[in-house]
């Protein structure tokens, strides 16, 4: 156990952060009764009248963010709970479309430090309690969980919901989940509840999703047959459940597939849209690192893809919009990853490669990637320096894609946002 200080709800949230990072024997333990016992004595299972849980291997992000765009402009009041941060820690806690202050979260904080007693929580479930604790305290009226890791033992599912997803099923985690992708269903089926309407957004999961599903006696509806979508244009699409349509909905700069999922978790958690509020949300909704372009002249893109299934999403894209035009990649991963697949995966766009290590005890070093690209490349000591080397080698047409991990990403996001300070 760490010997600092215990931080004050005065204290500055970067103290409470190193604190965080260091009471707890491992960042990652999963396992529910810790962080159970903790949400029940500060009475933490119900943040808002409405909550809606998100799991999956990737669109976790997205779902939530389209669901947040419609509600909000609903004119509900509306919190997301969402992980990792890209640059700052307070960007995993929004209200309203919002981050909320330092002092906010220190506050949180400290009352969770005083609820737990000699409890002892992980970093996550720290942070998630905290942020159940910020919901309350804000009043909103719906939540938005997105789960950190698999389903059924993350912190997020003490939480009592009234509507289960999971976006997305790929084999990733493989340390803490395995590679069996039953066995990784079942995890992520295990937010399902009883009687509660559950989501499952990947066209034909594994078995153990819908049988889990109906063990508990969920409301299941499975995409492909409780709910169906479609391109029917360069810019529209279509949406059914049963008897009811939308037609003619705008394409958002976020994965249909997931626009798909958040519609059906909408329709299910009973509430009071308009047509119009599903449109507008729709355009609205975008989430940072994300296809998100910084800018032209050479495109700088950058993308938190970190797998194969989101990588050739990505790949898909790009090949959309930008397709004939030189892609410089600069690349850098968590070595618990797919590495191999993955950059076969960005290989097939992939002008030139900038490899870069990260830092952290889950970080690949620029060589672990090197040896699954065929070409001699120069490697970086770190994804800000392999990003400056391509801007300076790409040409004004060019595309400089970054990817590989939030990480990544939010080194190069922050040092972008630096020099234009």
């Amino acid at each position: 156990m760490s010997q600092n200080p215990i931080p004050q709800a005065t204290s500055p949230l970067t103290m409470w952060l190193d604190y965080l990072t260091n009471i707890h024997t491992s960042a990652i333990d999963l396992g529910l009764e810790r962080v159970d016992a903790v949400a029940k004595k500060a009475n933490l299972t119900k943040p808002a009248p409405k909550v809606t849980t998100v799991a999956g291997t990737n669109g976790k992000g997205s779902t939530c963010a389209l669901m947040e765009a419609i509600l909000l402009d609903a004119g509900y009041s509306v919190g997301v709970y969402s992980s990792p941060h890209l640059i700052r820690y307070n960007e995993r806690v929004r209200i309203n479309g919002y981050e909320l202050s330092d002092d906010k979260h220190t506050q949180a904080f400290d009352y969770i430090e005083k609820q737990r007693g000699d409890i002892s929580l992980s970093f996550f479930e720290y942070a998630t309690l905290a942020a159940l604790r910020l919901f309350q305290t804000e009043q909103v009226e719906i939540v938005l969980l997105e789960v950190g890791l698999g389903g059924r033992l993350d912190a997020t599912n003490v939480v009592d919901h009234d509507v289960s997803v999971i976006t997305s099923l790929a084999v990733d985690h493989v340390d803490w989940l395995g590679d069996d992708i039953n066995v990784i269903g079942f995890e992520k089926a295990g937010i399902y509840r009883p009687g509660k309407p559950a989501i499952c957004g990947q066209p034909k999961p594994p078995a153990t999703v819908a049988a889990h599903a109906d063990d508990i006696g969920s409301e299941f509806h499975q995409v492909g047959i409780q709910y169906e979508y479609s391109l029917t244009g360069e810019d529209s699409w279509k949406w059914s459940s049963g008897a009811f349509r939308l037609d003619d909905l705008p394409v958002p700069s976020l994965p249909l597939q997931n626009a798909a999922t958040a519609l059906m978790a909408l329709g299910c958690a009973e509430l009071d849209l308009s047509d119009v509020n599903i449109v507008n949300g729709l355009r609205q909704a975008a989430l940072p690192g994300r296809m998100q372009i910084l800018a032209d002249a050479p495109t700088v893109l950058l993308d938190v893809a970190h797998n194969p299934h989101s990588a050739q999403y990505l790949v898909e894209q790009v090949n959309k919009q930008f397709l004939g035009r030189k892609v410089h990649v600069v690349v850098a991963m968590l070595h618990d990853k797919d590495i191999e697949a993955t950059l076969n995966v960005l290989a097939t766009i992939c002008g030139d490669w900038y490899p870069a290590s990260l830092t952290g005890p889950r970080a690949a070093t620029a060589s672990e990637l090197c040896q699954y690209i065929d070409s001699p490349v120069t490697s970086y000591e770190s994804p800000v320096a392999a990003f400056e080397a391509a801007l300076t080698s790409a040409n004004r047409e060019d595309v400089i894609l970054v990817v590989g991990s939030f990480h990544t990403v939010g080194e190069v996001l922050e040092h972008w946002q630096k020099k234009g300070e």
